[in-house]
């Protein structure tokens, strides 16, 4: 039987998503408390691995497992052996051509960014941080540009190991929220360390060190050495996975703190 999950966790804690020798990632903590539940291995498959110290709300993964539970036991059991900074949010059983990376169809990322002179402490881990004031619509229309299918290369990390450079970007917001700035990505998929590549260089077009269109000519430039430095990870949050409708699979559960899943206008 094949099992899809939902998941959410705090990344500060961990090595990102992909397992590691050294057992410190998210994935290595959910194979091991599902094996738990199943009595054998599990291998898991995501819809999108996450770096360290990024956060996810709305992760999927899939499964196969011969062992026959109840889906509380894949909820509430596997809960009950992670740790508090990992939960599952729904499971379901799904047919064997579903998978949680190939089936997905649209992912959208959140980062959260406290524009303020004075550093976080209470959302420290939770957000990035500028200190200086950032001009939203200066940055809202430099993002305009990234919105299609483009070659991303200028926002790619070298050690990215996708095949091609090429995504599409279905859309981008960018709203203040008092003191915070909340950028959201949605797109087929994305490149290893796009988002972040981004918007440290929409925050280098907000601060005023370059005009909006910049961001044009650093795009079809597609040298990553043009673009700004990487951002932070602490305020990238995995928002949601969407899937065909046939799949049925439940619609993410936005919980978590109430700026990471605040509605952008």
């Amino acid at each position: 039987m094949r099992l899809a999950l939902g998941i959410e966790y705090d990344g500060s804690g961990f090595c990102g998503w992909q397992t590691q020798p050294a057992g410190c990632a998210v994935q290595d903590r959910l194979e091991a408390a599902c094996a738990s539940i199943a009595g054998v291995p599990v291998s898991t498959i995501c819809a999108g691995r996450t770096d360290a110290g990024v956060h996810a709300l709305g992760q999927v993964v899939h499964f196969d497992c011969a062992a026959e539970r109840p889906l509380s036991a894949w909820v509430r059991g596997v809960n009950a052996l992670l740790p508090p900074s990992v939960a599952v949010t729904w499971a379901q059983p799904v047919s064997d051509e579903f998978h949680a990376r190939f089936s997905a169809r649209v992912r959208t990322y959140r980062y959260v960014l406290l524009n303020d002179a004075v550093r976080p402490a209470a959302d420290q881990g939770r957000v990035g941080w500028f200190h200086a004031p950032l001009d939203v619509e200066r940055m809202r229309v430099a993002a305009a540009c990234l919105v299609g299918e483009h070659d991303f290369s200028a926002f790619r990390a070298a050690e990215c190991q996708a095949q091609s450079p090429v995504r599409t970007m279905h859309a981008i917001t960018v709203a203040a929220s008092g003191p915070y700035v909340i950028f959201e990505f949605s797109a087929n998929a994305f490149l290893h360390h796009m988002i972040r590549n981004i918007v440290g260089s929409l925050v280098y077009v907000g601060k005023g060190k370059h005009v909006p269109q910049w961001m044009t000519e650093v795009l079809h430039g597609r040298d990553r050495a043009q673009a700004a430095p990487t951002f932070d990870a602490s305020g990238l949050y995995l928002l949601r996975v969407e899937y065909e409708n046939s799949w049925g699979l439940p619609a993410p559960r936005l919980r978590g703190p109430h700026l990471a899943h605040a509605t952008v206008e």
